[in-house]
């Protein structure tokens, strides 16, 4: 499913934004959250300089390790005015022996596992965000379960966020319907929460 359609509808979309996170294998996760959002501002920036976006309207999407990202986004900068997060891990107490590069188990390093859980920071999101998750997804770091509590997490903080569940759906949605539908789903949150933010903010 290409987020490129949005194309379609008028909006700028920075294709393949990759935002490595870089150090000490060792340790390198206890920088992330300072890496992600510089790398995110720099891209906001440099398009900015091109002048081919309004800064104030930016919005921030990803799948799986991208909506961990994205999440992660959204709970520690105000760089974005709307987010969405497809089939991601937010609790990472839920991957206790390690999750992508990182080595070290949660009870190694439960200070940098609790840092970088967007659960953990739900009463500071600053933006809307978009949860979508395959019902069925048996991918063993992204169970529904890690969307299902961070809704639930959200809501109860008073924050603005919608989840909409995939039913028979993996981590990756196959069934045309699933995609039509995600589809929708992404644009109307955009159109909803990115578009007019301009206006609002006058």
């Amino acid at each position: 499913m290409s987020h490129l359609f949005f194309l379609l509808s008028g909006y700028v979309v920075l294709d393949n934004a990759t935002m490595p996170v870089v150090g000490d294998p060792k340790t390198v996760n206890d920088t992330f959250l300072d890496q992600v959002v510089a790398s995110a501002k720099a891209a906001i920036d440099k398009a900015d300089e091109l002048g081919v976006i309004d800064p104030k309207r930016v919005g921030v999407g990803g799948h799986s390790y991208g909506a961990f990202m994205t999440a992660n986004l959204l709970a520690h900068s105000n760089l974005f005015r709307a987010g969405i997060a497809r089939s991601g891990a937010y609790n990472r107490t839920l991957t206790p022996f390690g999750f992508q590069s990182e080595r070290r188990t949660l009870w190694e390093a439960p200070d940098m596992y609790l840092k970088v859980s967007p659960f953990m920071s739900a009463h500071h999101f600053n933006a809307p965000i978009l949860l979508i998750h395959g019902e069925a997804d048996n991918n063993s770091g992204t169970f529904p379960m890690q969307s299902e509590r961070l809704y639930a997490a959200l809501k109860g903080n008073g924050q603005t966020a919608r989840y909409v569940t995939l039913p028979l759906e993996s981590h990756g949605y196959i069934a045309r319907e699933s995609i039509e539908h995600t589809l929708w789903e992404m644009l109307r949150w955009f159109d909803k929460h990115v578009k007019p933010a301009k206006d609002a903010q006058n």
